[in-house]
């Protein structure tokens, strides 16, 4: 789950980490008053919305005066912010986070994720932060010092030291540094965080380390431990579709450019079924799961949500019968087809536990549907149908 900025720096207020003075707000008005309150100008106003990139994208505007506020949070409020981590289609932005200028020195990048490789905390770090961090990595990796942390064991001095010598801060900075590893460390543990990102990491004229910018990403299967930050979930960006798998209990993730829909029991099926549809020369146009105990009512969810998506011209239903019994996909199949109009077609295969019975079902129900049994009898009845979308 991830947090807005100005939820993340909250919560980073709350471990001691310093960040600008500010607050977020809905309105123009909300971002007057909220600007009134600060110490002056210049202030930053920066679009809340769950995407990087926000500054390339028009996202981040520094304002001198109320009325270059007023101009900026009103041309933000509204806007489809595309960035590249939003997807071609952007996100809209509601809210805005108006926060007091900072007066920047350097700018550093600090983050802290887990690293499953290693089955470790990695911390990141780098004096050279900013916009470009992702492609300063990837042309001087060596520039981004990785230091891998045991989460039995914990943080020790010598990771201190490794990021001190990797940030090469001024002198009168490097004392806050260690306190502030030690917080964020805290926070990322304590909050069971799969990220926790600050970038720019900014040493200030004065030689204060400021959290300009703040990404904290949540373990979802964790969150029943985390009831606070569970509370602080925005869902406002999230594809429909996948809010109403999510209620039906189902996994389904959209994808972008496919045309087939597809519906399977089990993740590494779902991945040959994705390959049979490439094979057909088509791309899927989701990943839907509905797993090994779904309900006839829940069943019927996952075809609704599947033909909700206008990009949709053909179904793909692949079941293989083991704890999810094909007589149980097809009584909800069945239910759906009686709620909702099927005006694509529909390729069919079950195999496995009840597959006849299953079947059987179908037939009887006198759906117009194009049943196989094999996977090469798939790919052959794909790649006709597709041919015939076509």
């Amino acid at each position: 789950m991830k947090l807005h900025e100005y939820q993340a720096k909250e919560l980073f207020r709350r471990h001691g980490v310093a960040v600008p003075a500010g607050g977020v707000a809905a309105t123009v008005d909300e971002a007057v008053n909220v600007a009134r309150s600060l110490a002056g100008y210049p202030l930053a106003i920066k679009a809340q919305v769950q995407a990087g990139g926000r500054g390339k994208g028009g996202g981040v505007r520094l304002v001198q005066n109320e009325e270059e506020l007023r101009l900026a949070a009103g041309e933000m409020f509204g806007m489809r912010l595309v960035t590249a981590q939003s997807g071609p289609a952007g996100v809209t932005v509601g809210k805005v986070l108006v926060e007091q200028g900072s007066r920047i020195d350097r700018e550093c990048y600090f983050a802290l994720l887990v690293d499953r490789a290693t089955a470790s905390i990695l911390i990141m770090a780098s004096s050279r932060g900013g916009m470009e961090i992702e492609e300063l990595a990837r042309t001087e990796p060596g520039a981004v010092a990785m230091v891998r942390v045991n989460p039995l064991l914990g943080l020790r001095g010598y990771h201190l030291r490794e990021l001190a010598a990797a940030l090469d801060l001024p002198a009168e900075a490097a004392p806050a540094l260690a306190p502030l590893v030690r917080s964020l460390y805290d926070l990322f543990v304590k909050h069971d965080c799969t990220l926790v990102e600050i970038n720019p990491l900014v040493v200030t004229v004065d030689n204060r380390l400021v959290a300009l910018d703040a990404k904290v990403e949540i373990d979802g299967n964790a969150l029943f431990r985390q009831q606070e930050l569970a509370a602080l979930r925005d869902d406002s960006e999230t594809d429909p579709l996948e809010l109403a798998a999510k209620a039906a209990g189902l996994n389904y993730i959209k994808l972008s450019g496919g045309t087939v829909g597809t519906m399977v029991n089990g993740a590494g099926l779902a991945m040959a079924s994705m390959d049979l549809i490439g094979q057909a020369g088509a791309r899927p146009a989701n990943f839907l799961d509905v797993g090994g105990g779904a309900s006839a009512t829940a069943i019927a969810a996952g075809l609704r949500i599947l033909l909700s998506d206008p990009e949709v011209r053909l179904l793909f239903i692949n079941i293989f019968g083991g704890i999810l019994r094909c007589d149980l996909l097809a009584r909800g199949l069945v239910a759906a087809a009686q709620e909702v109009a099927i005006s694509v077609p529909v390729v069919v295969r079950l195999a496995g536990t009840n597959a006849e019975e299953g079947r059987r079902i179908l037939a009887e129900a006198g759906l117009a549907w194009r049943p196989v049994t094999g996977l090469a009898e798939a790919v052959a009845q794909l790649e006709v149908t597709v041919g015939e979308e076509r």
